[in-house]
């Protein structure tokens, strides 16, 4: 059985302006300043894996030529273009129909392309478990991250009874962002994880759940399916992808559909959704503070998150929790605080 990789790239990562913008949104920028970008290392962290001929990126049309550009090793002809966002689903329909048609073994890994992992090493021996459960049976197999903090940025996924001997359980619920006391309570019961949107199943289980739970989709992938792989894919997707139903694999199969299991994880994952996020992920001084630049001087300043790859020397005096992000002639100075105002100030309202 063959293991394809697909890596979802569309997202427009709003919350992190002005660094990302919906011309150059996060997945393809070096968010770290360790001389990758966020996509790049998704791709590095699945190398031993999967062979790069097996690599699938879904993304919007105005993204294949950066996603061209970052990743050379994938085969052009597997970077699938979305000629509009219709959320998760319909993307992944689209990705696994399409390996169905060449591949009917596939096993597959489904991954977000803007997510950090530390320890890759233990995140490549994870992969491994759940795709050995998927390639012999029709489970589905999620990745749980075990919760260091009551999160309330992050989808929850509810364990059931004990693991197996490869530490899998039984999935429970899927659970929406909860607030701060849901989320001390998911914490404190111990069988709650983060759902890092992570999913691994053969293409046959995939197809069938999407048939099952989302007609409406399947239906409009079979009506595609005889263009797959010829030049009337892109006319014919155009005119078909638009009209499936926007929902989330989240909604759509997951919280539906029955052998569904989590291989609770620990390597180090974040989905980066913030700048408070990244402020927590990035080395900081004896001050708490954070910074992305090649000339950054702090001077009285605490716990801000500083991110100017583009200039040649900062300095800020006396801010206390602030993010200060300049790219593109673009400059945010913003308390941390504030930071879900960032899509409203983006927009200039």
């Amino acid at each position: 059985m063959q293991t394809h990789v697909v890596i979802m790239a569309g997202g427009i990562g709003s919350r992190f302006w002005p660094m990302s913008t919906p011309e150059y949104p996060k997945q393809f920028i070096d968010v770290m300043g360790v001389g990758k970008s966020l996509i790049q290392l998704t791709v590095e962290r699945f190398k031993d894996i999967c062979p790069k001929e097996n690599f699938w990126v879904v993304t919007s049309e105005k993204y294949v030529n950066i996603v061209k550009e970052q990743l050379p090793q994938v085969p052009a002809q597997h970077i699938l273009a979305e000629p509009e966002a219709r959320n998760t689903a319909p993307c992944i329909a689209y990705a696994c129909w399409k390996i169905r048609k060449e591949f009917p073994q596939a096993n597959i890994v489904v991954t977000p392309s803007d997510a950090l992992v530390i320890d890759t090493t233990e995140f490549a021996r994870c992969i491994a478990v759940a795709l050995e459960k998927t390639a012999e049976s029709n489970a589905i197999v999620t990745l749980g991250m075990k919760p260091t903090r009551p999160e309330t940025g992050y989808g929850y996924i509810a364990a059931l009874g004990e693991a197996d001997e490869k530490g899998i359980c039984k999935v429970e619920a899927f659970k929406e962002k909860p607030n701060v006391e849901t989320a001390r309570r998911y914490l404190a019961a111990g069988n709650y994880f983060w759902n890092a949107g992570i999913f691994v199943w053969n293409v046959e289980t995939i197809t069938n759940a999407i048939r099952t739970f989302v007609p409406q989709i399947a239906g409009v992938m079979d009506e595609l399916e005889p263009a797959l792989f010829t030049d009337r894919e892109a006319e014919e997707l155009k005119r078909l992808f638009p009209t499936c139903e926007k929902i989330s694999i989240d909604y759509a199969v997951m919280e539906k559909a029955e052998d569904i299991f989590v291989l609770p994880a620990e390597f180090g994952w974040s989905d980066l959704g913030s700048w408070g996020s990244l402020h927590t992920l990035l080395p900081q001084d004896e001050n708490g503070n954070a910074s992305v630049g090649t000339d950054v001087k702090l001077f009285g300043c605490r716990d801000c998150v500083v991110h100017v790859a583009d200039e040649r020397k900062v300095v800020l005096e006396g801010l206390d929790g602030y993010i200060v992000a300049e790219k593109n002639g673009q400059l945010l100075i913003c308390r941390l605080s504030e930071e879900q105002r960032i899509k409203e100030f983006s927009a200039g309202k």
